[in-house]
């Protein structure tokens, strides 16, 4: 499962300009840096045993442990995300009253580091008032029908389409009206530019939900048992993800992440890119939601979000459907990391090698 990503991650690097390695985190890993490593790996068997790509790892890659502020091993937060399946309509009716938009006409979104070298990555996203830009309307103020963005598909479900957006991409089944029967992906294109709120956090606060309730499961029972107070629930997290359409060419396969790459189940993570290079190989070490059991897996940084920010801090694509949002909804564990970086090739991270 892991040597096919591994050669994607490859292909996709030795397209970039190559560059000598960088002793900071590049948002990118040094293509120049894997050079040498994806050359090797192009000569391996097409379909290596587990012993050989072990004995690949241990010859062409070096582990380094991600450390905190002060130099210390890191112990982060290893949660997990999948690709949710919803019942839609390409138009509004009956139950399919909950939309999910395309990008708006008059969302602005500013590179601050083509202005500003030092704020470089950084990106703020509004509208114009007249000759000032103004922050974008947060959830409460799109829904009114005047200020609705088009949308791609309509859902019979609110917390459905919400959590569909938590999750950043999904797919849409066309239940009824033009296309019906088929399944469509609506991938991230973007965001209104507010910060994430979790509803989770918003029920507990309210003295809704417990702590231990407050899983999607939780939630969904929570909306199940309260129809009324649904929007009130969502309008609590101002920001909201804008989509784009795209076919499902290959359903075995998950959405792309922000390498450009499919994802690939408990393979590919969304990873802090200032600390964690994308395209990086990695191996953590985490527990199964709700356990103590060991879950100690060979991964790939293929994909960043907005609430994956700090050291050993990781999101774990779990896969399509049903059984994978189950698991997903419960996870979140202790993790470490470690980066395997390209030997002699610079440093990924402030960090030793792991001893």
């Amino acid at each position: 499962m892991l040597w096919r990503p591994l050669l994607a991650n490859c292909r996709t690097l030795i397209l970039r300009t190559g560059k000598p390695a960088s002793n900071t985190a590049p948002p990118v890993a040094d293509s120049y840096a894997w050079q040498r490593t994806c050359a090797a790996a192009r000569d391996m068997p097409a379909v290596p045993s587990a012993e050989q790509v072990r004995a690949f790892l241990e010859l062409w890659l070096q582990p380094w442990s991600v450390r905190g502020p002060a130099g210390e091993p890191a112990t982060g937060l290893a949660t997990s995300y999948y690709e949710p399946l919803v019942h839609a309509s390409r138009e509004r009716g009956g139950a399919y009253q909950w939309p999910l938009y395309a990008v708006p006409p008059d969302l602005l979104t500013i590179d601050l580091g083509g202005l500003y070298p030092e704020l470089v990555g950084k990106r703020v996203r509004g509208k114009l008032d007249g000759r000032r830009v103004v922050p974008y309307d947060t959830r409460a103020e799109i829904e009114r029908p005047e200020r609705q963005p088009p949308a791609i598909v309509w859902v019979d479900d609110p917390v459905e389409a919400f959590f569909l957006q938590v999750q950043g991409t999904g797919r849409a089944v066309l239940d009824i009206g033009p296309g019906q029967g088929s399944t469509i992906r609506l991938a991230y294109a973007d965001h209104n530019g507010h910060p994430y709120v979790s509803i989770g956090k918003w029920l507990i606060d309210k003295g809704e939900l417990t702590m231990a309730q407050a899983s999607m499961q939780g939630i969904r029972a929570w909306a199940q048992r309260n129809p009324a107070r649904v929007k009130e629930m969502l309008n609590a997290n101002p920001a909201v993800v804008f989509f784009r359409e795209e076919a499902v060419a290959d359903a075995s396969e998950g959405p792309k992440g922000a390498l450009g790459l499919p994802l690939t189940p408990l393979r590919s993570i969304a990873v802090d890119p200032s600390i964690v290079p994308l395209g990086s190989l990695a191996y953590l070490a985490t527990t199964r939601p709700n356990t103590r059991q060991p879950m100690n897996l060979a991964v790939l940084a293929q994909d960043t979000g907005t609430a994956i920010k700090g050291p050993a801090r990781v999101d774990l694509f779990w896969g399509f459907g049903d059984e994978a949002g189950d698991m997903a909804g419960r996870m979140k564990q202790e993790s470490r990391l470690w980066v395997l970086w390209p030997k002699g090739e610079g440093v990924p991270i402030g960090s030793p090698p792991m001893r």
